[in-house]
């Protein structure tokens, strides 16, 4: 049974179906962190192990100094780019797959199968915001606070990602449908891409051989006025950045054209 395409804007068309959307991001949770044991102490634990070791690898084994951040902790600086990077690469991973995963039901029930990505990308990233949350709680109880006046960029900066995870996710969980191993293409990608993108280091260190290829991949201007807002206290943006902050809603609007046109052959192929 085919699913109608939806005819009006995608927010509109969310909150149309907006109880359905909830019961999906429920049972996304409750099956995946929930439902499993351990899985929502993992879900918090990883990042953190993580964090640790790149903090004694970086920090104590290869001595990296960071001057501009002054007293403030090197793993204050990793955290701030290690939880959004995660919340981002887990939400496409997890998005891509959300369509064959939950093969039985599109074939079944008619719904607009957008809302199964949207609860896979949902729930993965309200969790990692979670931790980061309690990290942020964290640093500022042992004294090492954020700066109020840059508070706005970070939310905007999280609110953006977190639109760009939603489209590639949408745009990747169409395509897994006709390419069944694109998923296990994808951690590949994501792994360049940790390494392409200022997580572990800033942008100064780079020479600016490597800044001029860096200012290619979008996640810098994402992870960094993040930190930059933050730890610094920074409000206003760059014309990079502020053109692919711009450009997020025609790439999830982009993303979004090519679910819908390949959703009514789902059925076919999962």
């Amino acid at each position: 049974m085919a699913s109608s395409p939806p005819s009006n804007t995608p927010l509109s068309h969310l909150w149309q179906h907006r109880w359905l959307f909830l019961a999906f991001t429920e049972r996304e949770i409750k099956n995946r962190y929930i439902g499993s044991v351990g899985g929502l102490l993992w879900a918090f634990l990883h990042p953190l192990l993580l964090l640790a070791i790149y903090g004694l690898v970086f920090r104590l084994v290869f001595k990296v100094s960071i001057p501009e951040l002054g007293d403030r902790p090197f793993v204050e600086f990793v955290a701030l780019g290690l939880w959004p990077w995660l919340a981002f690469q887990e939400s496409v991973q997890r998005g891509t797959q959300a369509i064959q995963a939950n093969a039985s039901l599109v074939k079944k029930v008619s719904f607009p199968h957008e809302l199964l990505v949207y609860a896979a990308t949902t729930a993965t990233f309200a969790i990692h915001m979670a931790g980061l949350a309690l990290v942020l709680i964290i640093l500022a109880v042992v004294g090492h606070g954020f700066s109020g006046s840059g508070v706005w960029v970070g939310l905007l900066s999280l609110l953006l990602l977190f639109v760009l995870a939603n489209a590639l996710a949408l745009a990747c969980s169409a395509l897994q449908v006709f390419l069944r191993d694109l998923d296990q293409f994808l951690p590949s990608v994501f792994m360049v891409f940790f390494y392409a993108t200022p997580i572990l280091y800033p942008v100064t260190m780079l020479p600016d051989v490597l800044r001029e290829i860096m200012a290619w991949n979008p996640l810098v201007y994402f992870v960094s006025p993040l930190r930059d807002a933050l730890i610094f206290g920074k409000s206003g943006l760059s014309g990079p950045e502020l053109l692919a902050w711009g450009a997020v809603p025609l790439v999830f609007l982009l993303g979004r054209w090519l679910f819908l046109r390949l959703s009514p052959h789902f059925e076919d192929f999962v």
